[in-house]
């Protein structure tokens, strides 16, 4: 298992880096292509979008046929198939299909990822090997920023995203050739062992999770992917290189969280627990950037790595839901929360564009941005007062 796990963590960090390399593109595509901030935010959306759509199918193949087939074949046309969209764009319309592609490749590689640990690792790691998964696949957040402006620098947009697609098709082979699935669950006979979805949505323990894990990453890779570089970009007229490094400071934060969170809900004992404190630790960062959104670039740098950092609760919001599987649906059923994670980011993004056209109508680029912050905040701070009445699991069962 060990070139699968090699495999699939370089998948990962590919997945990552197609979620979160707008960012750093927003000046040159606006010059080459004429993309608004709101187009931008549009086709990081449809990424999204085209992401939650595949998970109930994806988690689907992954209990049917594993986890090399699906995540081999989605990577390798719709990854590569999206970056070389991407490099022939011509215009918004381009770029919208390019995303859409990509969000379609990216689709199964984490969940392929935490399959593989949920079958070959005992229950009490999933939260850590889980979290060191997401992190170590974080240095795509980190290859998405400086280096990928760097790289624009050197050899231009198109020729980037040319190497990209030469780089998906490799892992992609690399999945099919050298990974192995692992052993399945037994199914068990009968009733119980047709693993129908709603099997997964009938515990309300369990239903009250969902609410969190719709906003969990919703504001951290929203902002990250899409309005860190416009906020430096339109408040204080930062340069690529500006943006560049204000994305790597918040990427690096959403890696050191990733990690933090891991092993924090098996000292606390409590998965509730790490995710309550950690997202509200995530509104007040938020309620800084509403309060001050004109802050400088350093300390708003600082805020936004905040957001990254506490907003990174995901792998535990995960560990606490796998408690409500039979091993059987654990595809099903980690894809469903996947569902919802992504299905909040999507959602957070076609939301915020028409929002911040709306709101930018008056030319105040403060007054837009502090509403901005303030779209991001309120539903964490609604999904955490569900999550209140969640159960609280220990982590020890889970």
């Amino acid at each position: 298992m060990r070139l699968t796990i090699v495999f699939l963590l370089a998948a990962y960090v590919l997945s990552q880096f197609y979620r979160v390399f707008l960012a750093v593109l927003t000046p040159v595509l606006g010059q080459a292509l004429g993309m608004t901030p709101e187009q931008l935010a549009l086709a990081l959306g449809l990424w999204f979008a085209a992401f939650a759509a595949m998970q109930i199918p994806v988690g689907n193949a992954l209990d049917r046929h594993g986890p090399r087939r699906t995540t081999a074949l989605l990577l390798g046309l719709g990854g590569a198939g999206g970056a070389a969209a991407f490099a022939l764009a011509q215009g918004p319309g381009g770029v919208y299909l390019a995303m859409a592609l990509l969000g379609f490749g990216c689709s199964p590689v984490l969940m392929a990822g935490y399959y593989v640990v949920a079958h070959a690792f005992r229950p009490q790691m999933f939260s850590i090997l889980a979290a060191a998964l997401l992190g170590g696949g974080s240095l795509g957040n980190i290859l998405g920023a400086a280096p990928m402006a760097a790289a624009v620098e050197a050899w231009g947009w198109r020729a980037a995203m040319w190497g990209l697609m030469a780089v998906t098709v490799v892992i992609a082979v690399g999945l099919w050739i050298f990974a192995r699935d692992p052993e399945r669950a037994p199914v068990p006979a009968g009733p119980k062992g047709k693993g129908r979805l709603v099997d997964v949505l009938r515990n309300p323990a369990f239903l009250l999770i969902l609410p969190i894990a719709f906003t969990g990453q919703a504001a951290s890779s929203g902002i990250r992917g899409a309005w860190a570089g416009l906020w430096a970009d339109q408040v204080h007229g930062a340069d690529s290189l500006t943006i560049g490094h204000i994305t790597l400071a918040m990427s690096l934060a959403m890696v050191v969280g990733t990690f933090a969170y891991g092993p924090a809900d098996r000292v606390l004992g409590s998965h509730k627990r790490v995710v309550l404190w950690g997202n509200i630790c995530l509104c007040i960062a938020l309620a800084c950037l509403v309060a001050a959104p004109a802050m400088s670039v350093l300390w708003g740098a600082v805020a936004l790595s905040a957001v990254g950092a506490f907003g990174s609760s995901y792998p535990v919001i995960l560990a606490h839901g796998r408690g409500y599987f039979a091993p059987h649906m654990i595809g099903r059923g980690m894809t469903v929360l996947n569902l919802m994670s992504i299905g909040g980011v999507a959602a957070a993004q076609f939301g915020s564009a028409p929002l911040f056209r709306a709101v930018s109508a008056g030319g105040d680029p403060v007054f837009a941005y502090r509403m901005l912050f303030l779209f991001f905040l309120l539903p964490v701070v609604v999904s955490l007062v569900f999550y209140l009445f969640s159960a609280d699991k220990p982590a020890a069962e889970s």
